[in-house]
């Protein structure tokens, strides 16, 4: 059996909306990674660009589990002394698209073709987007045992 490879012609690019609302992060995280590798499609190779757009709604709904408030995230600038420490507590009030963001990120390959599929991922903080105009299905992701809720 050979080695199945798509043409530019059966590539295509669908759009998903997510709510996280009380979803928890690794596993919405692990959920949106799929969708934008397009693993969810039965033309899937990991060396073509085959991944989906993906809307991410109510990111500042999602479900932290454990002692992830105290958790800490750093960036740095690249310059002296630009070291940056934001914990997913404060991030969550100011900044909760970054801690899905880096969640997804995470789970990504780390390569050149990971890099066009995160500028697929579109993260809100509540439920309004953009992106009606290009009729985005809705993804349900199947609940399991969760103790956030």
């Amino acid at each position: 059996m050979k080695t199945f490879t798509p043409k530019p012609a059966d590539l295509s690019h669908d759009w998903y909306v997510v709510d996280a609302t009380d979803m928890v992060l690794g596993r919405l995280a692990a959920q949106v990674a799929i969708l934008l590798r397009g693993k969810n499609k039965p033309t899937f190779a990991p060396h073509a660009d085959s991944g989906n757009h993906v809307i991410v709604i109510n990111a500042s709904k999602v479900a932290l589990t454990g002692n992830k408030d105290s958790k800490v995230l750093y960036t740095h600038s690249g310059r002296p002394g630009g070291l940056r420490r934001d914990s997913y507590g404060e991030l969550m009030q100011h900044n909760p698209e970054r801690i899905i963001t880096t969640a997804v990120k995470g789970m990504l390959p780390k390569n050149k073709l990971a890099r066009v599929q995160m500028t697929r991922l579109h993260v809100y903080a509540g439920e309004d987007h953009k992106h009606q105009s290009q009729k985005p299905t809705e993804f349900k992701i199947a609940r399991v045992s969760q103790q956030a809720k």
